[in-house]
Parts: C-alpha cells; sequence; structure tokens
C-alpha cells in the first residue's frame, strides 16, 4: 500500500509544483504572476561618475533578474518595470586624525529607482538606493575606484531586487 502512495506522490508533486501560480527562485524571490521583466538603461545624472558606469549598472541588474528569477526580459514595457538614474558619486572627508588631516575618505554611489509592477501596482515604488564604503585617506582614489564601485554596486542591485522581488 505505501509504495502505491510514494509512486503517486512521485507524480502528483511536480504537477501541483508547475501548476502553481506563485514563482520563487532559490534567491528567495516571488515574482507571483509576472512574466516579464523590462530594465530600461539607467542613465548617469553625476558629474562625477565615470560615463561607463550608467552600463554596468543596467547589465549587472539585467544578469542579476536573470539569473535570480524565471522572468523573460524583453525591451519595451514588462510586467515589471525598471527604470532610474545614478544620482550620487561622491567622495568626502570622514575621520579626522590628530594633525587635522582625513584619516578616512567615504565613497557614496546613490541611485534613483523607479520600479513599476503592471500587475499589482501597490508594490510599485519610486525610491533612491545608496551604499558607501570607506578607505583610507592616504590611498588615491584611483586606487580602490574601481574594486569600490563594483562592491557597492552589486549591494545597491541587491537591494533594488530585494525591495522589488523579495518584499523586505
Amino acid at each position: 500500500m505505501h509504495y502505491r502512495i510514494q509512486i503517486a506522490l512521485i507524480f502528483i508533486i511536480p504537477v501541483m509544483v508547475v501548476s502553481c501560480k506563485v514563482k520563487y527562485s532559490l534567491s528567495g524571490a516571488n515574482t507571483g504572476i509576472l512574466e516579464t521583466v523590462s530594465i530600461s538603461y539607467f542613465q548617469n545624472r553625476s558629474a562625477l561618475a565615470p560615463p561607463v558606469l550608467a552600463q554596468y549598472v543596467t547589465e549587472e541588474y539585467r544578469d542579476l533578474c536573470e539569473r535570480q528569477t524565471n522572468l523573460t526580459l524583453v525591451n519595451g514595457t514588462g510586467d515589471a518595470h525598471f527604470e532610474g538614474e545614478i544620482t550620487v558619486y561622491s567622495t568626502r572627508a570622514m575621520a579626522i586624525s590628530g594633525d587635522d588631516q582625513a584619516a578616512l575618505t567615504r565613497f557614496t554611489i546613490g541611485i534613483k529607482v523607479r520600479y513599476t509592477n503592471s500587475l499589482d501596482p501597490d508594490l510599485s515604488f519610486d525610491q533612491t538606493f545608496s551604499q558607501y564604503r570607506d578607505y583610507e585617506s592616504t590611498l588615491q582614489f584611483e586606487s580602490v575606484q574601481s574594486e569600490l564601485t563594483d562592491a557597492i554596486i552589486e549591494e545597491i542591485i541587491e537591494d533594488i531586487f530585494n525591495h522589488a522581488f523579495v518584499n523586505w
């Protein structure tokens, strides 16, 4: 008798999982009934940001959405649509040492994002996501810029993703 139940479960469980309307991924993302996502080119509105940063942010976010969801990336406007701009790209002195010199410098990047969920407008948002890294002021910014930028952008795009799809 137990053998028949086990065989039935082997066939029933996959059918139930496939037919379920709520979509989950291993990242914990809940895309609900969304089927498509579109991500417009993130504009660079910060005078100090390198010109390639906008393309980098856009591609990194597209890659994350493709890796972490089962949504189809489309041109035009998808069920989930992201657009935004880089608004902050700055450094400023933070900690002052005993000789009135800056001991730490804070590097900050901020990205304003407009997310539209066309199937559930209550989940849409217009918000700025910002992260920073501190580095020793004795270092030249150019020597740490690439590494810090990569780390900050990774955190920001994860924050955007989590806010849209993990609902934190």
